[in-house]
């Protein structure tokens, strides 16, 4: 039985080749069903680090959640990324599991849904943009209120850039 799982991209290291990387590499194993407006957003507690890309990755998998955030995790290691204790670091790559299904899980090594969607933007604005009828079923509030009520005037869409990770998924699918 396939899932629907979204994921939440990000890079602030060479973001336009890596998250086309990432995305690239994700799609090698779950089917890619759709891209959120990419946006370039300050780093959180960073300023001295460069602007991150963000967007949010809709996918359909038979990979249970676990296995799911293990294979993101050897991706973003595959693209170089070390995690460490850091929270803030740049990075190359970030692949969150940030809903998978209707599942609510919270382990020491995942939380679906993540707790970021409700403080971060990018990720509810994405989120809403991929699943506007969404309910988040930990809080059961929809991501389209969740992302109604964040500030986002530190989100600068990048319209021709997600038009150019759009085509590039659409590629791949076709030839799946």
């Amino acid at each position: 039985m396939m899932a629907r799982a979204f994921i939440g991209v990000g890079s602030n290291i060479d973001s336009e080749r890596n998250v086309l990387l990432g995305i690239q590499r994700l799609a090698q194993h779950v089917r890619v069903a759709g891209v959120s407006t990419v946006y370039r957003t300050a780093p959180i507690g960073r300023p001295e680090q460069a602007d991150y890309y963000n967007c949010v990755v809709a996918v359909e998998t038979a990979l249970p959640p676990l296995e799911l955030s293990r294979l993101l995790h050897e991706i973003e290691r595959e693209l170089g990324r070390l995690r460490t204790d850091d929270r803030y670091a740049a990075r190359r790559i970030d692949l969150d599991l940030i809903v998978y299904d209707d599942l609510v899980l919270h382990s020491a090594e995942l939380k679906v849904p993540d707790p970021d969607i409700l403080t971060r933007a990018f990720l509810a604005a994405g989120l809403c943009e991929l699943a506007p009828t969404l309910v988040l079923p930990d809080s059961g509030r929809s991501v389209s209120e969740v992302a109604a009520e964040l500030q986002t005037s530190g989100l600068t869409p990048l319209p021709s850039y997600t038009t150019r990770l759009r085509e590039v998924v659409r590629q791949i699918e076709s030839r799946a």
